[in-house]
């Protein structure tokens, strides 16, 4: 099989992994045979920009030795620089059956076959090492972090992959070029320098000026460049985001501005990630690149402490800046200033001068409230795209997440609140007690720690979805499991209200008033693996809402949720 040949690191050709004619079609045939592996959404990204030369110069997923390197020592094992693992996770079951030479079909989670891997090595990962050495920290705060620590596999699996195809999308076509695509366009019209601005959030004013000024300084033209895979949790959808950048399009001379999607998977990794985008900026044809303050970074951990500096990632790209073969323009945070009705970099402020921003909290906050988005802000159009998908919370959905140890009374106030809510009216509203799940949504799971992460996980599914369509859903499972419990706020924030409500009732209490006698059962071995007897509770310190229920009756409980949604006006 023929397939086009790997050049020069960065700066030079790319790696084009796709494999196209009769190649292709022998690929098709072959992985029939082989044992296939369902890619994550993260690995998806990954193996896109791995196909089609966004990662060159890498040849498919990281083996051993260009891990340990790029891990140590931010270079693959022949001294290239390249920052930022890329691995294939794989289950401690997956990972026995493979050995060195095996091949595998690597699809999409619809079964879209989109590469072979040849299997260089297998090994067990460190990731506490990986987390410390790349990212800075074992925080699960970092988002990349918590990853690693609760959502990736045991083990890793290298290998250089046979391309078959792209993964698929069906928004946006006009927007999404490859690398080659890319730099093609750029040739055609003329575009000989380009400085790339990354962005996960929507632009306003601010935006528009410094990436204006940047292509003026530079004396050539801007890319926006967004990023379309995984970022934050809590960041605006890209869809949302998307329509934004095309409305502020219009807003620039010209000529003067392109915008196109990136599929990365972001890991919020600060000074390594800002080289890591210099590196696929290059490989998409770009000249420059604009590095902000706090460039990719994930913000602060569970302290209130920043996980990276400031400056750390234009410090560590002017590093490297020999290698790189694109050139940083730094970001210069600009203010909106009333005396010249226009926006200038806050070092060129003159002391005692009014100047006017907005913060990102704040914007949102104005969003939820339904309040004004002043003009010298944002233009109109983007602030119309931002309010169909972010309307006042008053027509948000929401979710209220109770959890809590078996008799601790989360139930009988959920039912509570429940005709509370439908009494108040105004949106449907759904209940997902836990004895009811495990009857219809989960039934024929067990009570393994695996089944109980797996019944609470279904259930923070069900409830992001009831959220997303602008409905209330009350959850009451025991959801004893920090990792399950982070991973479904995670997943429902991204569409509306959020709150987690910790009904501390002690154990003795709950004892007390076990009519089922499972606890008795528990403590005389009859139940194994029962919350709070053999099996451990972890309670929860992030709460919205912590509920005494030896003090209060679930009427007075339910009364107090209600008086907090009021208060942060998801209860209009």
């Amino acid at each position: 099989m023929e397939f086009a040949t790997l050049i020069e690191p960065h700066g030079g050709e790319l790696c084009d992994l796709i494999a196209t004619g009769k190649a292709s079609d022998e690929l098709k045939e072959e992985a029939l045979g082989l044992p296939s592996i369902s890619l994550t959404p993260r690995q998806v990204c990954d193996i896109e920009l791995l196909l089609n030369g966004g990662f060159s110069p890498l040849k498919g997923f990281m083996g051993r030795d260009d891990y340990d390197a790029v891990v140590d020592s931010m270079r693959l094992s022949s001294g290239v620089l390249w920052p930022m693992p890329i691995t294939l996770d794989v289950s401690e079951e997956t990972a026995a059956g493979l050995k060195e030479g095996d091949r595998i079909a690597l699809r999409d989670q619809t079964g879209l076959l989109l590469a072979i891997q040849t299997v260089s090595d297998v090994w067990k990962v460190d990731k506490e090492r990986e987390a410390e050495k790349v990212f800075g920290s074992t925080s699960k705060a970092h988002p990349a972090v918590g990853y690693l620590f609760d959502d990736a596999g045991t083990h890793y699996v290298g290998g250089k992959l046979d391309g078959v195809a792209l993964p698929t999308h069906y928004d946006f076509h006009d927007l999404r070029r490859t690398p080659a695509e890319l730099r093609a366009e750029f040739e055609k019209d003329g575009w000989t320098t380009v400085v790339a601005f990354q962005t996960r959030n929507p632009m306003h004013r601010a935006h528009k000026e410094l990436t204006d000024r940047a292509a003026e300084e530079i004396g050539g033209h801007l890319l926006i460049h967004p990023v379309v895979g995984m970022t934050k949790p809590g960041d605006i959808d890209y869809y949302t985001r998307v329509r934004c950048y095309k409305r502020l399009l219009d807003h620039y001379t010209h000529d003067r501005a392109m915008l196109s999607l990136l599929p990365l998977a972001m890991r919020m990794g600060g000074p390594r990630e800002a080289v890591w985008h210099a590196i696929i900026r290059k490989n998409y044809g770009c000249t420059h690149l604009i590095v902000g303050r706090d460039h990719a970074g994930p913000g602060n951990d569970e302290n209130g402490e920043p996980f990276y500096g400031p400056y750390d990632a234009q410090e560590m790209v002017t590093e490297v800046s020999e290698e790189l073969h694109i050139e940083m323009v730094p970001f210069k945070l600009m203010v909106y200033s009333p005396g010249i009705d226009g926006y200038k970099p806050i070092d060129e402020v003159k002391e005692g001068e009014e100047t006017l921003s907005i913060s990102g909290t704040e914007l949102r906050q104005r969003l939820a409230d339904g309040a004004e988005i002043p003009s010298w802000f944002s233009y109109a159009d983007v602030v119309e795209e931002l309010r169909k998908t972010h309307p006042p919370k008053k027509q948000q959905g929401f979710t209220v997440f109770f959890t809590g140890l078996s008799g601790s009374g989360k139930s009988t106030i959920a039912n509570a609140l429940m005709v509370k809510l439908l009494e108040w009216g105004g949106r449907p509203a759904t209940l997902l007690d836990g004895d009811v799940v495990r009857t219809h949504l989960s039934k024929g799971l067990g009570f393994s720690a695996e089944d109980r992460s797996t019944n609470v996980q279904r259930i923070g599914y069900v409830a992001s979805e009831i959220t997303k369509h602008r409905g209330i859903c009350v959850c009451a499972p025991i959801a004893p499991y920090e990792a399950d419990r982070r991973a479904n706020r995670n997943l429902i924030e991204q569409s509306g209200g959020y709150f987690e409500v910790f009904v501390d009732t002690p154990l003795e209490v709950c004892e007390q008033r076990d009519v089922k006698g499972l606890y008795a059962k528990a403590r005389a071995g009859i139940i194994k693996g029962f919350t709070g007897i053999d099996d451990p509770y972890e309670a929860p310190t992030d709460a919205e809402i912590v509920l005494d229920s030896t003090k209060y009756s679930a009427e007075e409980c339910a009364d107090q949720i209600m008086s907090r949604l009021k208060e942060e006006g998801y209860l209009g």
